[in-house]
């Protein structure tokens, strides 16, 4: 399994972004997608999962300001991130694991390279 993000840039604090995940491979209706981050000098964090039937779980950090959802027929996973704060600025990284969900990116097999996200205050 492949995965290419992008939709990443420079936002203003309260702004939005639309975060994309490609991906190639077989049976992707049947992954488990993650949206995670990386700050400058943090570690790697969950943002958010989404499961085949579209039942997903957010970061408390995210809730209600985040959207993960997915396109089987595409391929693809989307993370819709409106009312953007300064600390949501990292590298974003999508994800997908064969198997049950969880937020512990250990689990997660495949990865994407990441798209930096930058809000500025």
């Amino acid at each position: 399994v492949q995965l290419q993000a992008s939709g990443g840039g420079l936002v203003q604090a309260g702004g939005s972004l639309r975060l994309s995940c490609a991906t190639s491979g077989r049976a992707f209706s049947s992954y488990v997608m993650g949206w995670f981050r990386q700050a400058p000098g943090k570690e790697r964090e969950f943002v958010a999962y989404i499961i085949w039937s579209g039942a997903s779980y957010y970061a408390t950090s995210v809730k209600g300001r985040f959207t993960i959802s997915r396109d089987n027929a595409k391929n693809a996973v989307y993370l819709q991130m409106n009312s953007l704060k300064p600390e949501d600025t990292a590298v974003y990284y999508c994800a997908a694991r064969a198997g049950g969900p969880t937020t512990a990116r250990e689990y997660y097999a495949y990865w994407g390279q990441g798209t930096l996200v930058t809000v500025s205050s």
